[in-house]
C-alpha cells in the first residue's frame, strides 16, 4: 500500500522497514549522503536560528554527520544530543566524534519517541526520519514536547511523489531507477510524500506555519559525485529490491551503475536529479508542553 498522505488517521501501527538496511555499507552511504545533502541541512539549521550556546536534540543520528554540523553551530558552550535506534552505527558516530575531538556531543541508542529528559532543549532537528515512522504526527508531537517554549523545530524529509516528473524518453536508465526507488519505498511502507507532508505535520502539531524549501542535488558534469552516490543508494536498496521481487541483481547491475548513469547524462545532455527533499522550520511560539 502506497503511503502518500502523511498525517492522516489511516496511519499504520508499525514503522516502515528501513529500506536502506543496517549494514556497514549503509554506514558508508550515510557519510556520503551528508556530503551530498549536508549543505541544505546546514542552511536549514542556520535559517531556523540554531546558534552558539544552544542545547539541540537530533533525531536519527546515523553515523553522526548532522550532529557534527550542529556541534559546530552551537559551539563549545552548547550541546548536541543525538539519538538513533541503531546502536551499532552510533559506535561509528562516537568514534568519529572522538577522532575529531568533538566533545559537545552525546549519542543515545534508543527510540526517540520513548525517551524522557530532565532538561528541555532549545532546538529539535531531524533528517530523513519521520518518513519511516508509523504515526509521524504523533511521533512529532512527542518529540517537540522536549523543547522549551519558543524552541526551534527543523526537519528535512524526502519528497518522492515529484520524482517521476523528471523522467524523459532520452533517459531510460534513469527512468528505471526512479521507478525502482518508488517501488521499494512503497513496499516498505514508508511515506513517499513526507516532504510535502511536513507542512501539515507542523500545523497539526500546533506550530506556526513553517518556512519550507524544496531542494535537490543536481548535476551533469562528468566528474559529479552524484552518480557514485546513486550507486551507493542502490547497493543499500538491493537486498529489498530482490526480496520484494522488483528486480534482480543482474538487472540492477549495481557495480557499473555510476558509469552508466554518467554516460546517459552526457549523451542525453539532461542533468541528473538525486531524490528531492523538503526542509521546514518553525518555532513553538508561546506553546508550552
Amino acid at each position: 500500500m502506497t503511503k502518500t498522505d502523511a498525517g492522516q488517521t489511516s496511519e499504520p501501527h508499525r514503522d516502515a522497514t528501513y529500506t536502506l538496511g543496517r549494514t556497514s555499507h549503509e554506514t558508508t552511504r550515510l557519510i556520503e549522503q551528508s556530503r551530498i545533502y549536508g549543505e541544505s541541512t546546514r542552511l536549514l539549521c542556520e535559517r531556523a536560528g540554531i546558534s552558539e550556546g544552544m542545547r539541540v536534540l537530533e533525531i536519527g543520528s546515523g553515523a553522526g554527520d548532522v550532529a557534527f554540523m550542529l556541534a559546530d553551530l552551537v559551539g563549545t558552550s552548547g550541546q548536541v544530543v543525538g539519538v538513533d535506534i541503531n546502536s551499532n552505527i552510533l559506535e561509528t558516530a562516537r568514534q568519529r566524534a572522538a577522532d575529531a575531538k568533538i566533545r559537545n556531543i552525546e549519542f543515545i541508542a534508543a527510540d526517540a519517541r520513548k525517551l524522557t529528559f530532565h532538561h528541555k532543549f532549545d532546538a529539535l532537528v531531524g533528517r530523513f526520519v519521520l518518513m519511516y515512522m508509523a504515526k509521524p504526527q504523533k511521533a512529532f508531537g512527542k518529540l517537540i514536547s522536549h523543547l522549551k517554549p519558543n524552541g526551534i523545530v527543523a526537519f528535512q524529509e524526502p519528497e518522492y511523489t515529484l520524482y517521476p516528473a523528471l523522467c524523459h524518453p532520452d533517459t531510460p536508465l534513469i527512468n528505471q531507477l526512479i521507478q525502482w526507488i518508488l517501488e521499494v519505498f512503497e513496499h516498505s511502507g514508508a511515506y513517499l510524500d513526507m516532504g510535502i507532508g511536513l507542512y501539515r505535520t507542523f500545523i497539526q502539531a500546533g506550530l506556526p506555519a513553517p518556512q519550507i524549501h524544496l531542494h535537490s542535488p543536481i548535476g551533469a558534469a562528468e566528474n559529479w559525485s552524484g552518480y557514485r552516490y546513486m550507486e551507493t543508494i542502490f547497493q543499500s536498496l538491493l537486498p529489498l529490491i530482490e526480496e520484494y521481487g522488483i528486480a534482480t541483481a543482474e538487472e540492477v547491475g549495481v557495480e557499473t551503475l555510476a558509469v552508466r548513469i554518467r554516460q546517459e547524462v552526457l549523451t542525453s545532455k539532461r542533468p541528473f536529479f538525486l531524490p528531492l527533499h523538503v526542509t521546514a522550520h518553525a518555532r513553538l511560539s508561546n506553546i508550552s508542553y
